[in-house]
């Protein structure tokens, strides 16, 4: 089975910094590709960043030069660097990996696997 589990998370001021790390097992695709999603109370899953098998990156606008994606290189771990936090960062932060992947086409459109969350409160 495929388990992906988010931790550290946790409460911060504005301006602060965390690193969120998803462990990730049992997934055994060829082809690297995950990213996090977040959502905030009363809203809808956001995607926030994702990460390829040749280590390319891509972020939503809202967090572009704050927030940094990156993997370990056994694939086994997955990180959310978030710098400068605002309090509209606030949310539970989700893992995210795809259920079936196309080679050279990383994305979280389809149906995904999911961690737990990790909550990310910014006051």
């Amino acid at each position: 089975d495929v388990q992906l589990v988010e931790s550290g998370g946790g409460s911060v001021q504005a301006g602060g910094s965390l690193r969120l790390s998803c462990r990730v097992s049992g997934y055994t695709a060829r082809y690297f590709c995950m990213g996090w999603f977040r959502q905030a109370p009363g809203k809808g899953r956001e995607w926030v960043a994702l990460i390829d098998n040749d280590g390319t990156t891509r972020c939503a606008e809202s967090v572009k030069g704050r927030f940094t994606i990156s993997k370990d290189g056994a694939g086994t771990n997955l990180y959310l660097q978030m710098n400068s936090l605002k309090p509209e960062d606030t949310a539970m932060y989700y893992c995210a990996a795809p259920r079936v992947i196309t080679i050279g086409d990383c994305n979280l459109l389809g149906s995904n696997y999911w961690g737990q969350g990790t909550q990310v409160t910014v006051s």
